[in-house]
């Protein structure tokens, strides 16, 4: 039986808000749920989860739900006629006390002051994810006065980012605080944070989710310059967090198309390193929006977000607004699934040299060793309560598959992003001690993981209640007696 290892993420939209098609998402393998906060109302998003839940327990599959933020995207107003055509070498106007709903060919109002205290002489601004470029020519109190160094159609509401990032807008706004609440009223299973610059900005939208009573892990959205303008901030920014978003169209305009790929490798690495679950987002499949096929440069795109170990793919309009959203998820896992037989995917020197600060991250990563040099290991049984042993355990690389099992409707959905492991609902306290080895083993043979004569490593701890508790390993032999 193969699994595809590595998790999808798919935005919902006008596409696949209905049941029909959120159901056959589902079955053709979506494994993140993505709510965007930018669109719809919170009955909608109420309305997304409770459907995306009763689908996939219909189905008896583990579907995460990650609500996305929008964070201070900063934005222009709008137009009289809704969009204008700009040519290289035009003259354009942001303005800060221009009526917001009169934009013309020459100026835009826009509602973020600092804009023009954050610009000057010389810089250049991208519009519409770097689709349209400009220059600053000359700067007034309330106005940036530019040059159109690329051209292109601009309509309402279009995103602008300055190259190299050292816009000053901060992490959350009022809207974000509203939706942190929303978050925790729909027990939503990760919630993304968009443009953080650094820690304490997530430690912020942790203190904010605390104060909600919510409990979803948070996803460091890495999308500023200033995120990855030194490894001192990358990482402390990854340790902030729970799991973290290579977003690529915000970071990719501010830092420039070409530093992308290494950064988005290194992140990557870096997420890994310090036990979080990484996603790799933004245009994987963009020509899916009008076409039924990806083209071979996405093909090779995603599939090499997978040779870089990303424990997720996502996709964003693809999914919620194009035309083919059950062929990209379908795309998208058949490409996954190509990937992993390459097998790079299968050996590891991660943290070969290095000491482990907790119990039961030492028995976590002695499991893995264990699973990748004996060869009749043919799965890992973690039981846990918070889905952190399984965690640990997929930042190494194998082609061992990780059975999170767990009592917890929480734990399990999240463990649903996580690269190479599957939930299964177990709960170890129903059973006495002695019988609980055989009980998850059964549980495996019934699903047709394993058989007599395979070997399982499983990891638990003294108490099935403490977390952080797992304190011990056994390697069973399927098909003898076990306790």
């Amino acid at each position: 039986m193969t699994f595809r290892r590595t998790k999808i993420v798919a935005t919902l939209g006008p596409s696949s808000n209905s049941p029909e098609v959120l159901e056959q998402l589902i079955l053709a393998g979506l494994d993140v749920a993505r709510l965007n906060f930018s669109h719809g109302t919170p009955d909608e998003h109420k309305a997304r989860a409770k459907l995306v839940r009763d689908l996939a327990a219909k189905h008896g599959r583990h579907v995460a739900l990650l609500g996305d933020l929008q964070g201070p995207k900063i934005r222009i107003a709008k137009f009289t006629n809704k969009r204008i055509e700009l040519a290289v070498g035009d003259t354009f106007t942001f303005s800060t006390s221009h009526p917001l709903t009169e934009g013309t060919q020459q100026i835009v109002g826009i509602d973020y002051p600092d804009l023009v205290k954050d610009c000057g002489v010389g810089d250049e601004l991208l519009l519409d994810d770097g689709r349209v470029v400009m220059r600053v020519e000359s700067a007034t109190g309330d106005a940036l006065h530019c040059s159109v160094l690329i051209g292109g159609p601009l309509s309402d509401h279009k995103g602008i980012n300055r190259r190299g990032g050292g816009l000053t807008a901060p992490a959350l706004t009022e809207k974000d605080k509203a939706d942190i609440k929303l978050a925790a009223e729909m027990d939503l299973d990760y919630l993304a944070v968009s443009f953080p610059r650094d820690a304490s900005d997530m430690e912020y939208a942790r203190q904010l989710r605390d104060e909600s009573g919510g409990t979803a892990w948070l996803v460091a959205k890495i999308e500023r310059a200033e995120a990855v303008a030194d490894d001192e901030t990358l990482d402390g920014l990854i340790r902030a967090s729970d799991a973290v978003m290579v977003a690529r169209g915000d970071l990719g305009v501010e830092i420039g198309d070409a530093e992308l790929v290494g950064i988005q490798k290194k992140i990557i690495q870096h997420a890994r390193t310090h036990n979080k679950a990484v996603i790799t987002a933004t245009q994987m499949m963009e020509s899916m929006i009008q076409n039924p096929m990806p083209t071979r440069a996405e093909v090779s795109d995603v599939a090499n977000a997978v040779l870089d170990y990303t424990d997720a793919v996502m996709l964003s309009a693809e999914s919620a607004a194009g035309a083919y959203p059950l062929e990209a998820v379908q795309a998208m896992a058949r490409i996954c699934a190509g990937a992993e037989k390459h097998p790079t995917s299968k050996t590891s020197k991660h943290r070969m040299g290095e000491r482990f600060q907790r119990c039961d991250e030492s028995i976590a990563l002695a499991a893995m060793y264990t699973a990748n040099h004996f060869p009749g290991v043919k799965a890992i049984i973690a039981l846990t309560e918070s889905g952190y042993t399984p965690l640990i355990m997929s930042r190494i690389r194998s082609s061992v598959p990780i059975y999170a099992f767990s009592p917890h409707r929480g734990t399990q959905a999240r463990a649903a992003m996580f690269r190479g492991v599957y939930p299964v609902p177990f709960d170890p306290a129903e059973l006495p001690p002695e019988q609980v080895s055989q009980a998850a083993v059964d549980e495996l043979l019934k699903r047709g993981v394993v058989e007599p004569g395979d070997w399982v490593i499983l990891t638990k701890g003294d108490s099935y209640h403490t977390i952080g508790g797992t304190n011990g390993m056994k390697i069973l032999h399927v098909g003898e007696a076990l306790i």
